[in-house]
């Protein structure tokens, strides 16, 4: 169900997100919430972008991943002028309603520079053959399971 009146979500911009889920989101202090690209079949992850309910609301109706320029201060839609495009294959709220994982079938570069992902250049830490192996073995740590570990 579609909102008939436009709501802003905190954004000051209009919105035609439904109520059910524009109450549920908390947002930044700008009204914008992180929106994770993930490729849907592989599960690498492409970009981190930036939504508030309009974005949000154009990716859930047109099946393209739409975000909010925090520089520009307007909407793009991924793929416009580059052809690298991110087909939405599912959408996701995280626990606390406060990040967006888009899980897409992406054509091309995600990464504004040219690169299949955002981060496949700057790796801080890489993971080792070895301590992968350990880490499988390995069991979960007291407490991480626990509500709101993540916080």
């Amino acid at each position: 169900m579609t909102s008939s009146s436009p709501t802003s979500g905190g954004s000051g911009r209009p919105s035609q997100l439904a109520p059910e889920i524009a109450d549920r989101l908390k947002r930044s202090a700008d009204g914008l919430l992180p929106a994770i690209a993930q490729q849907y079949d592989t599960g690498e992850v492409l970009m981190l972008g930036w939504m508030d309910d309009e974005a949000l609301h154009r990716t859930l109706t047109t099946g393209r991943c739409t975000y909010w320029s925090r520089s520009r201060g307007e909407y793009w839609v991924k793929g416009d002028t580059s052809g690298h495009v991110q087909w939405v294959k599912s959408v996701a709220l995280d626990c606390d309603a406060d990040t967006v994982l888009v899980k897409v079938d992406q054509v091309g570069a995600a990464c504004h520079t040219g690169t299949r992902t955002c981060f496949d250049t700057d790796v801080l830490l890489a993971e080792s053959a070895e301590s992968a192996e350990s880490a499988e073995t390995a069991e979960p740590a007291a407490g991480t399971d626990a509500p709101g570990a993540g916080q």
